[in-house]
């Protein structure tokens, strides 16, 4: 959830003075756009990957600082819970291939982190909604020491008026609930994918990535149960959404899909310094020009395709699409194919003459979104000029050959196009992704959740795909 920060205690002079930063800072950068000192620059990807750690029971495990500190990698950092970790990939030039090196980089990285934890009797998981949660499980006992996380769960408390949080999620069974504090995002591990584009086109990227987060979602659900209720096929979109929770209207929530397409990404940031009140007003010495309360504020609205600004080893600025619909897992395979998928569908959209944009109203593309993340990848959804039909149909015959095209355009060698892709082409041909997987598990062996997930670890450790596994 973000970088550190100093301090969780503030006044309310801090929250002005970080106010007028940020207004500040968001000035400055809508100059840089209109004077062009954002460079052009090629596309780059990379992503971060939330992992659960789990004891021999399969249950969760809270020993990630123990565990980070023996690793001592620079690409393994914490993450909300005690029994998370975060690995990070480096940012590679999607050309040739990137996506074998992306993989082969993940593939390293996790075996690394798994063969650390067998010092704490631990291993890994990557999955959506770990089966063998339970909400005695996501209490701040369990919460990573950063200051950053106990400052986001009594800010968010207060603006919420110190009430608990009232959860309700209704899919094949329903689960109501109240919680008291952040934790429940904990639950929610996800494959973030990220994207470097120009900034005079970033605005019709992020457009094309609200498009394709129907599409996505759906073919890479991986979170069909929380507490043993069997629910939304990616469960983790409306846990996300209502742990964060502070208003009732779409203008109010941090975690959303958003209330429309963009002019230009600079849109989202005047709303974040417009609607959003600020959450952690940290106040930093950084020259104005590296945006850092701009960017510190931006890490606490979660949509769920966020623009982020960076800057390179030159000091540099660059805009970057977070694409953050995707769960973790169920592999390293399944999570670099998900990433082709929707880099090539995305370039190859947002470079169309004719706005996509143009063709499906927003109200559409976002009610295809929760359409897709209920039901999956036996969805039906709307597509472009008034088209339906069910995902499959609409990947097999549209978004392939769109994600092929956008990757040669690309420059990604051909034979990575057919080999990752094919992944995706194998998933659809049987109908089988992590949540179709798991719930297929538990109608043939039961409602043993921790059967189910030493299951899922063994085929998750086999390599194979999910498309390839059997229960």
């Amino acid at each position: 959830m973000g970088q550190e920060i100093a301090d969780s205690h503030f006044k309310p002079e801090d929250f002005q003075d970080f106010s007028r930063r940020l207004a500040n800072e968001t000035r400055l950068l809508e100059q840089w756009f209109t004077e062009g000192d954002i460079p052009q620059s090629d596309h780059v990807g990379g992503f971060e990957l939330e992992a659960w750690l789990l004891d021999r029971q399969a249950r969760p495990k809270s020993v990630n600082q123990e565990l980070l500190r023996l690793l001592q990698d620079p690409l393994v950092v914490p993450e909300l819970a005690r029994f998370n970790l975060e690995l990070n990939g480096s940012p590679q030039p999607l050309q040739g291939a990137a996506l074998s090196r992306l993989a082969d980089e993940l593939a390293v990285t996790w075996a690394k982190c798994n063969q650390a934890a067998k010092r704490f009797d631990t291993r890994l998981a990557m999955i959506g909604i770990l089966p063998t949660v339970v909400e005695q499980d996501l209490t701040t006992d369990n919460m990573s020491s950063m200051q950053r996380y106990q400052a986001l769960d009594e800010q968010l408390a207060r603006l919420r008026g110190g009430g608990a949080l009232e959860m309700d999620i209704a899919g094949r069974e329903r689960l109501s609930f109240r919680h008291e504090d952040v934790m429940l995002e904990s639950a929610t591990t996800s494959f973030q994918v990220h994207l470097k584009v120009n900034a005079e086109s970033a605005g019709r990227f992020y457009n094309a990535a609200k498009i394709l987060s129907a599409p996505m979602v759906a073919l890479s659900a991986n979170s069909p149960y929380l507490f043993g209720y069997e629910l939304w096929d990616e469960t983790r979109i409306p846990l996300f959404e209502q742990a964060i929770k502070v208003g009732d209207t779409d203008l109010t929530k941090r975690v959303t899909l958003g209330i429309g397409y963009v002019d230009s990404i600079l849109d989202c940031f005047r709303a974040n310094r417009d609607r959003y009140p600020v959450l952690l007003p940290q106040l930093m010495d950084e020259p104005e020009r590296q945006l850092a309360h701009l960017r510190l504020h931006n890490g606490t609205v979660w949509r769920w395709n966020r623009p982020l600004i960076g800057f390179d080893q030159n000091d540099v600025p660059h805009i970057r699409i977070e694409h953050r619909v995707i769960p973790a897992g169920p592999t390293v395979t399944d999570s670099i194919a998900n990433a082709a998928f929707f880099y090539g569908a995305v370039c190859a959209l947002a470079g169309w003459s004719v706005s996509p944009e143009s063709r499906l109203p927003y109200p559409r593309a976002k009610a295809n979104f929760y359409q897709a993340a209920r039901w999956g990848i036996n969805a039906d959804l709307q597509w472009l000029d008034q088209e339906s039909g069910s995902v499959r149909d609409l990947c097999r015959h549209r978004l392939l050959p769109l994600a092929r095209e956008g990757l040669g355009s690309l420059g990604i060698d051909p034979g990575e196009i057919e080999y990752w892709l094919g992944v995706i082409s194998g998933r659809l041909e049987n109908s089988q992704n992590g949540a179709v997987w798991q719930r297929m598990w538990v109608r043939r062996h039961g409602q043993d959740m921790a059967g189910l997930t030493e299951a899922y670890l063994i085929n998750q450790e086999s390599g194979r795909p999910v498309h390839q596994w059997d229960v």
